[in-house]
């Protein structure tokens, strides 16, 4: 088998697996294998395998696919004829050249090597019209010049027969003479005057409404001599014409102008090829890799061009990287310093938030304690105190409520002052603590009028602590600045019920028990 290379279009016909075309000529209509390929500079490998060089026009094709197929007596059978009428030959030679590509670059240029190149090639091409202008003037003078020459030569040697024929008045020998010198390739026309200055003989070898655009002439004198002596006779005017001078010239122009035209195209790609080599390329890399840089995560990467020379790009490599050095390390500095700034800053935020923690448990011990004997106020007791009452009401469990007032307390404020007054407050409340729980709690009230809370705990056993607490009471001594003073406390006790939904109901129950031990002779328990 051979391989021939197909064209792949994106669109699939019904019943056919994919719309080829063979790179050469079409199958025979009866079926059979493709005949053999018409493109003659497919470069096809040693071994035979048909793999086609990779050629730049195929980067022009983004919309073809190719690849070698195998070829059989079956390919044609493929697709249908109707199918095969939609195919596309792919053919080099209409694929756009680079040339086309380049010469647009050139005249729209997007890039700054390309507007360099233009800038510099459009002083030379300027310069290199000026220069073959130059080289068509001189070669158009100077033939101009030749041709004056030879008219001169010519006068001398047609002097002697037109004088011959004025002096004899041989009409007829001059018009044949001015005939033939009108057809010779160099003469445009001619003039001959008489002495007095009148038109004899004027003849032109051009229509009078096809005048050249520039006539120039040579002009002499008809002389006789006659014993030794010249007579005047008349003149003679030679005239030849710029298109004369363009006939003879057109072969050297015609080769000076291609001669330019060669030079023109062959620096013109030399242009190409050094910007492209030595600055287009270089920049093209210089900015890849400066956009990389930027992309990257990594800021130690440099830019690192694979081939330059020791020149201005170089330079500028070496600034940019010095550049992005510069900046790696201002971004260091920075980071540490940012660093430090971030650690002092935790760390005063730090200190400052215990410090607002203590400050907060100093307002809220302020805001729910009694500045004096450090138990709980009276709005914070009774708020805690409610929450307990309905977490025992939930736990279907009794809680018991406890209220002490100290005995004639005015009259230790009266008669040993309120700095004593205020020791015994505080002696109280130490006292009571020592028999009180951590889940219990303790709240002064107001003025000598404090407050028991006791989750589940029963009448008994809070009748029970609280005489206790009231014995301890009478059998301590409080001794300040040696004075012994002695104090008593009346105690009501109740506990709590199912039908209690505020702490105010206890409240009020048990503070009609506390005035009962009072009316009795106070330094009594009342439940």
């Amino acid at each position: 088998m051979s391989n021939v290379l197909y064209s792949k279009t994106r669109k699939q016909p019904r019943g056919c697996p994919g719309r080829y075309q063979e790179i050469g000529n079409p199958p025979p209509a009866g079926g059979g294998a493709p005949v053999s390929n018409s493109i003659n500079n497919l470069d096809r490998g040693a071994n035979g395998s048909g793999r086609v060089n990779q050629q730049p026009w195929l980067d022009l094709q983004p919309q073809l696919e190719t690849w070698p197929v195998t070829s059989s007596p079956s390919a044609s059978r493929v697709c249908s004829i109707e199918h095969a009428t939609n195919l596309r030959l792919v053919s080099i030679k209409s694929l756009p050249g680079r040339g086309v590509f380049v010469f647009v670059s050139f005249l729209r240029p997007k890039s700054l090597s390309q507007k360099m190149m233009r800038v510099i090639f459009s002083i030379y091409l300027g310069v290199a019209c000026v220069i073959t202008g130059m080289q068509f003037l001189t070669e158009y003078l100077k033939t101009k010049d030749s041709i004056i020459n030879e008219m001169k030569q010519l006068e001398q040697t047609v002097q002697v027969p037109i004088a011959t024929s004025l002096w004899q008045y041989n009409q007829n020998q001059l018009d044949a003479l001015v005939a033939g010198l009108v057809k010779m390739p160099i003469i445009s026309g001619i003039d001959v005057l008489d002495k007095h200055a009148r038109n004899m003989i004027s003849k032109r070898a051009y229509a009078p409404d096809s005048a050249p655009m520039s006539v120039f002439d040579t002009k002499s004198d008809l002389d006789w001599t006659l014993n030794g002596k010249k007579i005047f006779l008349g003149s003679l005017t030679l005239y030849s014409s710029s298109e004369v001078v363009l006939d003879r010239v057109w072969f050297g122009f015609s080769l000076i102008a291609i001669t330019a035209i060669i030079k023109l195209s062959v620096l013109f790609w030399l242009f190409v090829w050094a910007f492209d080599r030595y600055l287009a390329i270089p920049l093209k890399e210089l900015m890849l890799q400066v956009n990389e840089v930027q992309l990257s995560k990594n800021i130690s990467k440099r830019i690192d061009l694979s081939s330059i020379e020791n020149n201005e790009l170089r330079q500028l490599q070496e600034h940019m990287n010095n550049m992005l050095s510069a900046m790696e390390r201002d971004r260091n500095r920075l980071l540490e310093d940012e660093q430090a700034k971030r650690n002092w800053l935790e760390s005063a935020v730090k200190e400052r938030t215990e410090e607002l923690q203590i400050s907060n448990e100093k307002l809220k011990d302020l805001a729910t304690r009694d500045s004096l004997t450090g138990v709980l106020n009276r709005g914070s007791f009774f708020e805690t105190a409610q929450h307990f009452l309905v977490l025992s009401k939930r736990q279907k469990s009794t809680a018991s409520f406890v209220l002490m007032d100290l005995d004639h307390f005015k009259v230790v404020n009266d008669t040993y002052g309120h700095f004593i007054g205020d020791q015994v407050l505080i002696h109280f409340t130490k006292t009571i603590n020592k028999f009180l729980r951590k889940s219990d709690l303790v709240g002064r009230l107001g003025g000598e009028e404090f407050a028991i809370f006791l989750p589940d705990t029963g009448i008994d056993d809070a009748f029970r602590l609280a005489d206790k607490m009231r014995k301890a009471i009478r059998n301590s001594l409080v001794e300040v600045d040696g004075k012994a003073i002695t104090y008593t406390v009346s105690v009501g006790v109740e506990a709590s019920e199912l039908q209690d939904h505020s702490i105010d109901d206890l409240f009020k129950r048990v503070d009609v028990k506390l005035y009962g031990a009072k009316d009795k002779g106070r330094d009594r328990v009342e439940m």
